[in-house]
């Protein structure tokens, strides 16, 4: 009888270590999910503060190079070697937007020191007939002729006669400062480069 008492201690004491053990390994796996979870949201906020830009297009004003619903993903790095230039399609800062939170896509017409002149159907840059075989219809009305400022850029949408672009906001241009990135791949409806 001796012996089972001193067993069922020994045995009572190692349950309390397999107990304590336990508890132990289940603390070490909370943290390190905890762990695993903060590197991730660290590694997400970085790549899309710093790398891409993610957005959604509201409206039909890139049609039918982009269309509305598409998401877009654009490389920050894009520019941090080259300057931005004519043809590309880029994501930036509304620049009526005061706050700076409004996002619009638009391609780049002009750069800085080009003239834009639009006339008869035709987008003229530095008095040369555009080949945009990419818009949606030719453009409508007469606007111009306009100098592109120094660091800046004039954006108008693929589908000129359906856009709000560079041709009517109060701050006509785009200051380069307000250029996220440039959009390379839309995603949602199927994965497509964007050119």
């Amino acid at each position: 009888m001796k012996k089972d008492k001193k067993y069922k201690v020994i045995q009572g004491e190692q349950q309390i270590k397999s107990d304590k053990k336990e508890k132990r390994s289940f603390g070490k796996e909370v943290v390190s999910w905890v762990k695993t979870i903060v590197i991730a949201l660290v590694l997400a906020l970085f790549v899309d503060s710093v790398l891409i830009v993610n957005a959604t297009v509201p409206t039909g004003s890139m049609e039918n190079t982009i269309m509305t619903g598409d998401r877009l993903l654009a490389l920050r790095t894009a520019y941090w070697f080259r300057e931005p230039e004519a043809g590309d399609i880029v994501i930036f800062k509304f620049p009526d937007d005061p706050t700076g939170k409004t996002l619009y896509v638009k391609r780049i017409i002009g750069t800085e020191g080009d003239t834009i002149e639009i006339n008869n159907g035709e987008v003229k840059v530095n008095g040369m007939v555009l080949d945009e075989p990419y818009i949606k219809e030719k453009t409508e009305g007469k606007y111009g002729p306009v100098t592109v400022p120094e660091g800046c850029y004039f954006m108008m949408g693929d589908n000129r006669n359906r856009s709000v672009d560079s041709r009517f906001w109060d701050n006509t241009f785009v200051r380069e400062d307000q250029i996220l990135g440039k959009a390379v791949l839309k995603y949602y409806k199927g994965v497509e480069l964007i050119s």
